[in-house]
């Protein structure tokens, strides 16, 4: 009745000041944990803040979106496809 959408946005392993020092990064090699994550990441690649945009653009557009709520979207390369670490 008040039109409020409760939705949700799970990003899976992005490079940041602080995950850099458990994963390490491609520029700088990867840490034995960073290497564990990638074998189990379909796309082989950490997420970017782009890759949360397109999830973003969608959820806030009432046109596109507004039926949809609810909901976590995993932004993770597929991460939560495979087993697990």
């Amino acid at each position: 009745p008040a039109n409020i959408r409760v939705n949700a946005i799970a990003p899976g392993f992005f490079i940041n000041e602080r995950s850099v020092k458990y994963l390490g990064s491609p520029e700088t090699g990867l840490t034995s944990r960073g290497n564990n994550v990638m074998g189990h990441t379909p796309q082989k690649r950490f997420g970017q803040a782009c890759d949360l945009l397109g999830c973003v653009d969608w959820l806030l557009d009432d046109e596109r979106s507004g039926f949809v709520t609810g909901i976590t979207v995993p932004i993770d390369g597929g991460f939560l496809s495979t087993p697990g670490i």
